[in-house]
């Protein structure tokens, strides 16, 4: 990153290669859309070499720095999409990005995922923001500390709360599901 930071661009052209996979699946996590990820990875990109100077190594890792820039650009395309949606197109919109599953998917899988889903949408934050970054974003407990801003103890804290609480209401939501079987 020091060099990108000096204006290398092979050295841009290395950082890339290393955290490409993990910024596009982040973006992919969050807005549920192919081609919308692409773009925003691409943005992400044009972001970090046009402002590497703004990157300090002192505050954490280059990949903490550039997911967190993912992380906010993603989250912001998606409240700019939900805001210019008429009101009675809101929920048709967060129901269809919910279905939106490729056809491939076995059957299980999608109800697991949503189950899941349904479980971190229950949960709420921070909770939900650390088992999303630490599992889906594949950050470290450090990374995450720094790209949310809270101590390390925290972090961990709110990953290992986060996997209980998923723990109770995916047994919850399966003891539900086994009593409207059963009757």
């Amino acid at each position: 990153m020091l060099l990108t930071q000096q204006g290398d661009a092979a050295a841009f052209a290395r950082l890339y290669d290393d955290i490409a996979p993990q910024v596009l699946g982040l973006a992919v996590h969050i807005l549920k859309d192919q081609a919308q990820a692409e773009e925003v990875a691409q943005e992400v990109f044009i972001e970090v070499w046009q402002h590497a100077g703004d990157f300090d190594p002192e505050k954490g890792s280059a990949k903490a720095w550039i997911l967190r820039r993912t992380r906010l650009r993603a989250i912001d395309r998606v409240r700019s999409a939900i805001s210019t949606l008429k009101r009675d197109d809101r929920e048709a919109f967060l129901v269809a990005s919910i279905k939106k599953e490729s056809v491939e998917d076995e059957a299980l899988r999608n109800v697991q995922r949503h189950a899941v889903r349904t479980a971190l949408e229950i949960m709420g934050e921070p909770h939900k923001t650390a088992i999303l970054l630490a599992y889906f974003g594949d950050m470290t407990h450090a990374e995450l500390a720094e790209t949310t801003g809270v101590p390390l103890g925290t972090a961990k804290t709110r990953v290992r709360d986060g996997l209980r609480k998923l723990e109770k209401i995916l047994k919850e939501q399966r003891d539900a599901l086994a009593e409207g079987g059963a009757s």
